[in-house]
């Protein structure tokens, strides 16, 4: 039997003569120590894998071994960190094994995760096989070096980074922050010349953000500095498109302009070329148990207190019938409810067998948890987003997410918690507690079913990251000008990087500006040609008259190790009244995003119009006007722009059913979804009525964009309801280019409201616009260049312009032993944002465009949107309304709650609904 010729029989778990092996190939590739290891310590779950691998395994360890670049996707608890790290440990064992001198002091793989968490629970998992192969290795007399592994990241006392210089890890379990400050330690980047692996984990999390662009040139840095080509592994249970993901990974062979030696600009142009690489695509390894239910099938009439006795009646009886149930909510706020309300309502659950876990705990108290719930103590744990990521929880069996995830992605991330091991089905319970939502996840659960997964977008060209590496560079050696741009245009994110963007970059680090410096912004680098060997400055080894670029200032080094990272800084902001300067609470400044002059909020329940901000106070003016921003807003994710055209989509199906046989042909296809029976009668009786009241043109789908005005003479408002199923991030950024171009054609203030399903633009009753033949006139190359005057003056833009400049080093949070707090970041971004405008070109400026325009309000999308009706795939159908239909009661009601609707909102959708039965003719029941 291949790869067991040198097992003896005995150490086997099972009868080698009875078994079939079918993946005898990929074991004969181990070690012999490491092919005993594995056989013990897992041949139990032979007839589960059909062989000694799980299938994403199977298909990686022979790719890794053979150095290929590999991007491993499949559900959690397949395995595909030991696949990882099999063929790893297998070559560095041989090598210690095999090598006179044994291994080097020095790191031979990088292992880099999103959260320090992540790199703990691993850091663990990886003692069990080293210390298993080595105890083997003892026992057949195989004389080896131990391989050592260690955690570095920000935590990491001083005492035990000198350790790890004096013993260096082989295997270092890192951040992407802390392995940027590595690549410039001047003794610590020596140890990593050897690193021959980098594996990235959890990399959906990292590749749609700027801490994954950040590492991106990170890996290109350590690329260059490598003695061998870099093998790199990327892991991920949920990832769209691969074949992008798996080229952000391994980044550009070549890069995308070729620069004859002493040129600034480009002799010929070509287009970046991928590094190979292998796709291990096993998403769909693991069985799948999902099902939606709602706890009525009529939302609107049952009452509050009812919806909420059958939620939580029912999350009882999931927990009861599990071992271990893990709960997800959408707000942390949430996640404590759910819990207070378990253990209010039922003797069962106290502090010994329940508990909650989210990012506004302390470490130890999250620590806490993870350990509890690993052990399989807890019956109960209620979390929003922290458990998400790739902890072990081997005794969790079932997932209940409260609500809608948002996307496929969150929720396959969440329920693939459950039941952790192939041959374990997956089982996961969603509950819907709005119509809105409900509808979200019938959709969602059946591209769940379908192998749907939304795609990632990755920024691109990011300016501010590009300054920290490019300083970073500097500061670690004199180099050519060429050899930098090079690094920089390998990474994926870099690809298409131009010399004019590159231009610019320069000439804010050289501080190229007149009056920059009388800022106190000074030059971070040099920029000068190599002078000839009787210049003063001449260095050697390159040639005379190559472009070179070093760091300038004493303090460089210190300024870039103390201020390097991406995560934004974020402070709460004291609220007053413009009337009495009366303090009337806090928001947090991520809540502050979503809200410009005129919309209302409600505060200590009251509501309040926003006004204006000056640093870190906020002015407003009491009101008794409808709510325009619910207090949840900043802490929930936004839906999928995928899986908003999946909902549209569906939306034209339903009429297409409905035209068939109304609403019995509608739950009839409905029954075929994963959804309970409350579920089907509600959202079946959701379109008939929305239908018979407003007609198909009211309902928005892959081919039609429906627009409602209503005329609301109580609040002297005009209200257009834009049924624009997009997802909030579109939605934001369509929202403010309408609004831009209403309040131009109406010469008054509109009010806008956003929520994942649509918008609502509010004009006075007096003023109105044609808002279909605005939409119309649209012209798709003029979107982004609108979305930028839209945002000029903002609240929003002075916040990023802050976020970027503190990325760019532009204002230094950290220096000479003084932490500026992000409220003073602030203050001073504001003094520096009037004269940076004033700048032609300026790289944190329009970085600090960019990022809004094309990451926040999805610029690409919106043109998309836009250059589809222009060519008449999209129509535009407007309707005049008395109330508002079925399908904008979420539009129109935007302050309501996580879990249940609040009595207000109960209140405003009964009366909705009342006017929607007379109209069509219904009792109400």
């Amino acid at each position: 039997m291949d790869g067991l010729e040198s097992v003896d029989d005995e150490r086997l778990p099972f009868d080698p003569g009875n078994v079939t092996v079918t993946d005898g190939d990929v074991l004969e590739l181990l070690e012999p120590a490491v092919r005993e290891w594995w056989l013990a310590e897992f041949g139990e779950f032979v007839p589960e894998n059909e062989g000694f691998f799980t299938p994403p395994q199977e298909e990686a360890i022979p790719t890794i071994h053979e150095g290929t670049n590999t991007l491993i996707c499949a559900p959690t608890g397949s395995g595909k960190t030991l696949a990882s790290f099999t063929s790893i440990i297998n070559n560095i064992f041989s090598r210690g094994r095999d090598s006179e001198d044994g291994l080097e002091n020095s790191v031979y793989c990088l292992y880099v995760s999103p959260l320090k968490s992540l790199a703990n629970d691993i850091h663990r998992n990886l003692e069990v096989p080293l210390e298993g192969i080595e105890s083997i290795a003892d026992e057949r007399d195989e004389g080896t070096d131990e391989i050592r592994h260690a955690i570095r990241h920000g935590d990491t006392d001083s005492s035990e980074r000198q350790k790890m210089l004096e013993e260096t890890p082989h295997i270092l379990n890192t951040t992407p922050e802390t392995l940027a400050i590595l690549l410039n330690a001047p003794k610590f980047r020596e140890k990593l010349r050897t690193v021959e692996y980098v594996v990235v984990d959890e990399i959906h999390s990292l590749a749609a953000g700027k801490r994954g662009t950040h590492l991106s040139v990170s890996l290109e840095r350590l690329e260059a500095l490598a003695d061998n080509e870099l093998t790199r592994i990327g892991c991920s249970a949920t990832i769209d498109p691969l074949e992008e993901v798996a080229q952000y990974l391994v980044g550009c062979e070549t890069p995308r302009v070729s620069e004859p030696s002493g040129e600034r600009n480009p002799a010929e142009t070509r287009a970046a070329t991928p590094r190979e690489y292998e796709i291990v695509d096993a998403r769909f390894a693991r069985e799948f148990d999902l099902a939606l239910e709602c706890p009525t099938d009529d939302l609107i009439n049952t009452p509050r207190d009812v919806v909420q006795d059958r939620f939580y009646r029912r999350l009882h009886e999931h927990v009861q019938d599990h071992t271990n149930t893990l709960v997800f909510t959408n707000t942390r706020s949430g996640a404590e409810r759910v819990l207070h309300n378990l253990r209010e309502r039922f003797s069962a659950y106290d502090e010994e067998n329940s508990g909650c876990h989210h990012g506004s705990l302390s470490k130890d108290v999250r620590q806490g948890i993870e350990q509890r719930l690993k052990d399989g103590e807890l019956d109960v744990v209620t979390s929003s987003t922290s458990l998400e990521l790739g902890i072990d929880m081997p005794h969790v069996d079932l997932v209940v997410q409260v609500g809608s995830p948002k996307s496929v992605a969150a929720l396959l991330q969440r329920v693939g918690r459950a039941g952790h091991r192939v041959g374990q089905t997956v089982t996961g319970r969603v509950i819907a507690l709005d119509r809105d939502e409900l509808l979200e996840c019938a959709v969602m659960l059946k591209k769940a079913e379908e192998g749907f997964v939304d795609s990632v977008s990755i920024p691109e060209n990011a300016q501010d990251v590009a300054a920290q590496h490019v300083y970073g560079m500097a500061i670690a050696e004199i180099r050519p000008e060429r050899e930098v741009l090079d690094v920089l245009r390998r990474a994926y994110p870099y690809r298409n990087y131009t010399d004019d963007e590159w231009e610019s970059l320069a000439r804010y680090l050289t501080a190229d500006y007149t009056g920059l410096e009388e800022k106190n912004v000074y030059a971070k680098i040099w920029r000068d040609a190599n002078d000839p060997p009787d210049g003063e400055h001449h260095h050697e080894e390159y040639p005379v008259g190559e472009a070179l670029i070093g760091k300038r200032g004493r303090l460089a080094r210190m300024i870039y190790m103390t201020n390097i990272g991406t995560i934004p800084d974020s402070f709460a902001c004291d609220v007053f009244t413009r009337a009495s300067d009366e303090w009337v609470g806090q928001l947090d400044e991520d809540y502050l995003d979503t809200v410009e002059k005129g919309d209302v909020f409600v505060l200590g329940g009251d509501h309040f119009e926003y006004r204006y901000r000056r640093g870190s106070k906020v002015y407003v003016d009491r009101t008794s006007a409808r709510p325009t921003v619910p207090s949840w807003y900043s802490e929930r994710l936004p839906l999928s722009y995928d899986l908003g055209r999946e909902i549209l989509a569906f939306q034209r199906e339903v009429l297409e059913r409905y035209d068939e046989g109304g609403p019995p042909a509608v739950r009839a296809w409905l029954r075929e979804f994963p959804l309970d029976d409350d579920s089907v009668r509600a959202i079946a009786r959701l379109f008939d009525y929305q239908l018979r009241y407003a007609g198909k043109a009211s309902v928005s789908t892959d081919g039609r964009l429906a627009i409602e005005v209503e005329r609301d003479r109580e609040a002297y408002d005009r209200h257009y309801y834009v049924h624009s199923t997009y997802g909030r991030t579109v939605n934001d950024g369509l929202s403010r280019l309408l609004a831009y171009h209403c309040a131009q054609e109406a010469t008054a203030n509109v009010r806008v409201a956003v929520a994942d399903n649509g918008f609502v633009l509010s004009l006075p009753l007096n003023r109105k616009v044609d808002l279909a033949g605005v939409l119309a006139d649209l012209d798709p190359d003029a979107v982004c260049r609108d979305l930028r005057r839209a945002i000029d003056g903002t609240d929003l833009l002075k916040r990023y312009f802050r976020i970027n400049a503190t990325r760019s080093l532009m204002i230094l949070k950290r220096y000479k032993g003084y932490e500026k707090s992000a409220s003073e970041q602030q203050v001073a971004s504001e003094m520096l944002l009037g004269f940076a405008e004033d700048l032609e070109n300026f790289a944190v400026l329009e970085e600090t465009y960019r990022e809004i325009v094309a990451d926040k309000l999805a610029v690409d999308e919106i043109e998309g949107i836009v250059a589809a009706i222009d060519r008449g795939d999209l129509e535009v159908c407007r309707q005049l309304v008395d109330s508002p239909t079925p399908r904008a009661f979420g539009l129109a009601t935007l302050s309501a709650s996580d879990v249940v609707l609040a009595e207000d909102e109960s209140a405003a959708l009964q009366a909705f609904h009342e006017h929607v039965l007379d109209a069509i003719g219904e009792e109400s029941y």
